[in-house]
């Protein structure tokens, strides 16, 4: 069966599919293997919105490109920050192609703000407390049961075993820790739009080509609470529908609007809220490969990285002069001075500009030990950090602009993640190796 969609008016390409038999339907989605694409499916959206594991039912036009659209942008946030997903591309207004995954049929929940059916389950809680840290749960997908909530515990003795993949400690351990990145970057985002993020549940699968546990599934306006300025009242999220005391077609075009409101946002938490970009000066060209190190690393977190070369020792004016032509334009500026030997251009320039400056000398075997005295003894008045490894010093000049700048915020918090879990495999493979 050939599928394909086409709308002169979206802003991504369409293209023919040659679409297998259906894998599986749910609610509000359905699930096509893709004939000429082994590996991956096509998720298709439907109209349908439900509530309480579809106690309540209803058709709402237009609903299926409304969570496509917010569901592509959200993934592709996540992508972009470095969060592995199952998601590919969007195809058409309703549908998206993703990796092929065999799900793993638990729905982690992350709260910040006590509220729902939290508030059931835990009385004397009083609405709107604020989880520090996250508030995690995990609830067993079982629609005849009303999704129970299970513990850690229920869920390594089901001992699932999905695309050759055996659930245990290790695996909860990422999908705890990822769901925990996942909504602390989601939540940066939203606050950009000062709008909170209360609480979200999430999906995991685990790829059947790579046997990789990836975030899969959907998130969409059906996988959280949105609370503009922080405001109940003014809640954007299925709730509504949840709320209703009686389904009018007056009551449902004010729940589309409400999920139009949250797809068109969704789509700004794209865009940077503040620009910003690294100067490294360096103080002769012989440091050249040790600032590429730093403008490499720079360009991971979507930094803009601008090489120079000035000395202060031996022209002091141009060092000045360079230094004033990236202070006009307004665009936060971090400046990272590379000199060896005795290191006069870090502590000039922080005597000079009220920007950041990070030391990174460039340290050699002989005279290395004496010459970083130079970028760590400073005089008063000057508040320049020192970081000898180059990569270390472009992450602390992300961390900074980050503070301004959310999609670089959101890049390293999920650097953080991979790093975690890279650990953790390797450590799981070496207790393996061992037994």
């Amino acid at each position: 069966m050939a599928f394909i969609e086409r709308s002169p008016s979206s802003n991504f390409k369409c293209f023919t599919l040659n679409i297998g038999q259906k894998l599986s339907e749910g609610k509000t989605k359905q699930i096509f293997e893709l004939v000429d694409q082994p590996g991956l499916v096509l998720v298709q959206s439907k109209d349908q919105i439900t509530a309480g594991n579809a106690a309540r039912k209803d058709q709402m036009e237009g609903k299926a490109a409304i969570a496509n659209k917010t569901t592509c942008c959200v993934f592709k946030l996540l992508q972009e920050s470095g969060i592995k997903t199952a998601f590919v591309q969007q195809h058409s207004e309703t549908a998206f192609t993703a990796a092929h995954c065999e799900m793993i049929p638990i729905e982690w929940v992350c709260r910040r703000v006590a509220t729902g059916s939290f508030l059931k389950r835990n009385p004397g809680v009083k609405e709107g407390y604020r989880f520090t840290p996250l508030k995690m749960e995990m609830f067993f997908k079982d629609d005849a049961n009303n999704d129970p909530q299970w513990s850690e515990e229920q869920v390594l003795a089901a001992k699932f075993s999905l695309a050759g993949l055996t659930i245990g400690q290790c695996e909860v351990d990422i999908m705890n820790r990822s769901t925990v990145a996942i909504f602390e970057i989601l939540e940066k985002a939203w606050t950009t739009q000062n709008c909170t993020l209360v609480d979200m549940k999430i999906e995991f699968g685990v790829n059947v080509k790579t046997r990789e546990i990836v975030l899969a599934d959907v998130i969409d306006n059906d996988s959280w609470r949105l609370w503009p300025a922080g405001d109940r009242s003014q809640q954007k999220d299925k709730q509504v529908y949840r709320d209703l005391k009686e389904v009018t077609p007056e009551a449902m075009q004010m729940v589309k609007r409400n999920f139009e409101w949250v797809s068109e946002r969704v789509q700004l938490l794209l865009e940077p809220q503040a620009s910003g970009r690294v100067v490294v000066l360096m103080g002769s060209t012989s440091d050249m490969a040790h600032c590429e190190k730093i403008k490499k690393a720079c360009t991971s977190y979507g930094l803009p990285c601008i090489l120079r070369v000035t000395s202060a020792h031996k022209g002091p004016d141009e060092t000045l002069r360079i230094k004033a032509e990236y202070e006009g334009d307004g665009v936060p500026t971090i400046f990272v001075a590379v000199a060896g030997r005795s290191n006069g251009l870090g502590p000039v320039m922080s005597g000079n500009t009220a920007y950041p400056v990070i030391n990174c000398p460039p340290l050699t075997p002989d005279w290395g030990a004496q010459d970083v005295w130079s970028s760590l003894r400073l005089p008063s008045g000057l508040g320049c950090s020192t970081i000898l490894a180059p990569d270390a010093a472009a992450q602390f000049a992300a961390q900074i602009i980050g503070l301004s700048n959310h999609l670089v915020w959101c890049k390293i918090r999920a650097s953080m993640l991979n790093t975690w879990v890279s650990l953790k495999l390797a450590d799981q493979k070496l207790q393996a190796c061992s037994l």
